[in-house]
Protein backbone atom coordinates (compact mmCIF):
# COMPACT_ATOMS: atom_id res chain seq x y z
CA UNK A 1 0.00 0.00 0.00
CA UNK A 2 1.60 3.36 -1.30
CA UNK A 3 0.74 6.72 0.95
CA UNK A 4 0.71 9.91 -0.93
CA UNK A 5 1.39 13.29 0.71
CA UNK A 6 -0.79 15.86 -0.23
CA UNK A 7 -2.30 19.64 0.41
CA UNK A 8 -5.45 21.13 0.81
CA UNK A 9 -6.27 24.82 1.31
CA UNK A 10 -9.20 26.92 1.54
CA UNK A 11 -8.55 30.04 0.57
CA UNK A 12 -10.66 32.87 2.12
CA UNK A 13 -12.04 36.27 1.49
CA UNK A 14 -14.30 38.53 2.29
CA UNK A 15 -17.15 35.87 3.31
CA UNK A 16 -15.94 33.86 0.26
CA UNK A 17 -13.84 30.76 -0.40
CA UNK A 18 -11.83 30.01 -3.51
CA UNK A 19 -13.26 26.29 -4.54
CA UNK A 20 -12.35 24.46 -7.34
CA UNK A 21 -15.47 22.69 -9.59
CA UNK A 22 -13.51 19.50 -10.86
CA UNK A 23 -15.04 19.27 -14.22
CA UNK A 24 -12.47 19.34 -16.95
CA UNK A 25 -10.42 16.18 -16.31
CA UNK A 26 -11.27 13.00 -17.46
CA UNK A 27 -10.34 10.08 -15.30
CA UNK A 28 -10.68 12.57 -11.90
CA UNK A 29 -11.61 10.75 -8.79
CA UNK A 30 -13.26 14.35 -7.55
CA UNK A 31 -14.76 15.18 -11.36
CA UNK A 32 -18.01 16.46 -10.34
CA UNK A 33 -16.98 17.65 -6.98
CA UNK A 34 -15.95 21.26 -5.31
CA UNK A 35 -13.03 21.07 -3.44
CA UNK A 36 -10.49 23.59 -1.93
CA UNK A 37 -7.17 23.68 -3.98
CA UNK A 38 -4.27 21.61 -3.49
CA UNK A 39 -2.30 18.93 -4.81
CA UNK A 40 0.91 16.57 -4.44
CA UNK A 41 4.00 17.32 -2.37
CA UNK A 42 7.09 16.94 -4.73
CA UNK A 43 10.51 14.92 -3.64
CA UNK A 44 11.89 16.90 -0.74
CA UNK A 45 8.93 19.28 -0.60
CA UNK A 46 7.57 20.45 2.83
CA UNK A 47 3.41 21.15 3.16
CA UNK A 48 4.06 24.42 3.24
CA UNK A 49 6.45 24.57 0.16
CA UNK A 50 3.79 22.14 -1.48
CA UNK A 51 0.78 24.31 -0.88
CA UNK A 52 1.87 27.69 -2.00
CA UNK A 53 3.39 26.06 -5.00
CA UNK A 54 -0.03 24.44 -5.85
CA UNK A 55 -2.42 27.35 -5.03
CA UNK A 56 -0.02 29.51 -7.35
CA UNK A 57 0.04 26.49 -10.05
CA UNK A 58 -3.57 26.11 -9.82
CA UNK A 59 -4.94 29.63 -9.59
CA UNK A 60 -2.21 32.14 -10.00
CA UNK A 61 -2.56 33.53 -5.93
CA UNK A 62 0.77 33.70 -3.66
CA UNK A 63 -0.13 32.84 -0.75
CA UNK A 64 1.30 34.99 2.38
CA UNK A 65 -0.02 33.45 5.25
CA UNK A 66 -0.60 29.74 4.93
CA UNK A 67 -2.02 28.25 8.08
CA UNK A 68 -1.58 24.51 8.57
CA UNK A 69 -4.88 23.42 10.51
CA UNK A 70 -5.18 20.05 10.70
CA UNK A 71 -3.94 16.33 9.09
CA UNK A 72 -6.35 14.33 7.45
CA UNK A 73 -6.07 10.27 6.18
CA UNK A 74 -8.26 8.75 3.93
CA UNK A 75 -7.60 4.78 3.75
CA UNK A 76 -7.39 3.47 0.43
CA UNK A 77 -9.01 6.42 -1.06
CA UNK A 78 -7.93 6.29 -4.79
CA UNK A 79 -6.76 3.09 -6.59
CA UNK A 80 -6.07 1.31 -3.29
CA UNK A 81 -3.67 4.73 -1.79
CA UNK A 82 -3.79 6.19 1.43
CA UNK A 83 -3.68 9.34 0.99
CA UNK A 84 -2.16 12.00 3.86
CA UNK A 85 -3.27 15.61 3.26
CA UNK A 86 -2.40 18.73 5.28
CA UNK A 87 -5.19 20.66 5.26
CA UNK A 88 -4.38 24.47 5.40
CA UNK A 89 -6.52 27.96 5.34
CA UNK A 90 -5.15 31.34 3.96
CA UNK A 91 -6.37 34.74 4.07
CA UNK A 92 -4.07 36.70 2.43
CA UNK A 93 -2.22 36.16 -0.81
CA UNK A 94 -1.29 38.45 -4.18
CA UNK A 95 -1.60 38.17 -7.32
CA UNK A 96 -4.62 37.77 -9.99
CA UNK A 97 -6.90 34.97 -9.94
CA UNK A 98 -6.08 32.77 -13.18
CA UNK A 99 -7.79 29.31 -15.31
CA UNK A 100 -7.03 26.39 -13.97
CA UNK A 101 -6.66 23.11 -15.98
CA UNK A 102 -8.18 20.53 -13.57
CA UNK A 103 -11.78 23.01 -12.63
CA UNK A 104 -13.46 26.23 -13.27
CA UNK A 105 -12.05 28.51 -10.08
CA UNK A 106 -15.24 30.47 -7.99
CA UNK A 107 -15.10 32.59 -5.05
CA UNK A 108 -18.09 30.94 -3.27
CA UNK A 109 -19.84 32.45 -0.32
CA UNK A 110 -19.07 30.60 2.79
CA UNK A 111 -22.69 30.71 3.45
CA UNK A 112 -23.11 28.35 -0.08
CA UNK A 113 -20.38 26.29 1.18
CA UNK A 114 -22.64 23.10 2.17
CA UNK A 115 -24.90 23.18 -0.42
CA UNK A 116 -22.18 22.20 -3.37
CA UNK A 117 -21.63 19.09 -4.60
CA UNK A 118 -18.95 18.19 -1.71
CA UNK A 119 -17.28 15.23 -0.61
CA UNK A 120 -19.29 13.84 2.53
CA UNK A 121 -16.24 13.94 4.75
CA UNK A 122 -15.80 17.99 3.76
CA UNK A 123 -19.62 18.41 5.21
CA UNK A 124 -18.04 17.00 8.44
CA UNK A 125 -14.23 18.75 8.36
CA UNK A 126 -14.86 22.69 6.80
CA UNK A 127 -16.67 23.43 10.42
CA UNK A 128 -13.38 22.72 11.94
CA UNK A 129 -11.53 25.17 10.14
CA UNK A 130 -13.39 27.56 12.16
CA UNK A 131 -12.04 26.52 15.60
CA UNK A 132 -8.78 27.44 16.58
CA UNK A 133 -8.10 23.50 17.60
CA UNK A 134 -5.77 21.95 15.31
CA UNK A 135 -7.29 18.89 14.06
CA UNK A 136 -5.82 14.77 12.97
CA UNK A 137 -9.12 13.10 11.28
CA UNK A 138 -9.33 9.61 9.48
CA UNK A 139 -12.03 9.45 6.50
CA UNK A 140 -13.14 6.18 5.41
CA UNK A 141 -14.79 5.31 1.81
CA UNK A 142 -15.73 3.09 0.41
CA UNK A 143 -17.12 3.34 -3.56
CA UNK A 144 -17.22 6.60 -3.19
CA UNK A 145 -19.46 6.96 -0.04
CA UNK A 146 -18.39 7.85 3.67
CA UNK A 147 -18.43 4.96 5.69
CA UNK A 148 -16.87 6.27 9.11
CA UNK A 149 -14.64 8.65 10.36
CA UNK A 150 -12.80 9.94 13.43
CA UNK A 151 -11.38 12.81 14.88
CA UNK A 152 -9.10 14.49 17.28
CA UNK A 153 -8.66 17.75 18.43
CA UNK A 154 -5.48 19.70 20.35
Amino acid sequence: MKTVAATLCYVRSGGRTLMMHRNKKEGDVHRGKWNGLGGKLDAGESPDECVIREIREESGLTLLDPRLRGVLTFPAFKGGEDWLVFVYTATRFEGTLGVCSEGDLEWVDDARLAGLPLWEGDLIFLPWLEQERFFSGKFTYLDGRLVSHEASFY
